[in-house]
């Protein structure tokens, strides 16, 4: 019901945009946030975006300041602009609903989330 892309291999201090997809009951109803999973790695959230697109969490430090989550409610997307990209944020990151909430949660654990995309693989590499 979601379709993450965009990741890709880039460079130290790079940018990459992801985009989430997904029909209009399965997206724009809702928060949706971003995770992230790196080898070996826990899944964790990333970012989140209210249902009205106008409150947005950070939950990893250091993304705050480089990577900014939006929304386009014509095109049922989210994105996830991420700039001044590092090697630690090699991943694959996947956005997600928990199909309920219209706010972001203090803190996003995978488990609370039930629709997933199929995930994009980000690559930060010189």
């Amino acid at each position: 019901q979601l379709q993450a892309s965009g990741g890709g291999l880039v460079q130290p201090g790079g940018s990459l945009t992801l985009s989430c997809v997904g029909s209009r009951s399965s997206l724009s109803y809702y928060g949706v946030a971003w995770f992230r999973q790196a080898p070996g790695k826990e899944r964790e959230g990333v970012s989140c975006i209210s249902r009205n697109g106008i409150s947005s969490t950070y939950y990893v430090d250091g993304v705050k300041n480089r990577f900014t989550v939006s929304r386009d409610f014509a095109k049922n997307t989210v994105y996830l602009q991420m700039n001044s990209l590092k090697p630690e944020d090699t991943a694959v990151y996947y956005c997600a609903t928990d199909g309920r909430s219209n706010f972001c949660p203090g803190s996003a654990l995978a488990t609370n989330y039930n629709v997933w995309g199929q995930g994009t693989l980000v690559t930060v590499s010189s």
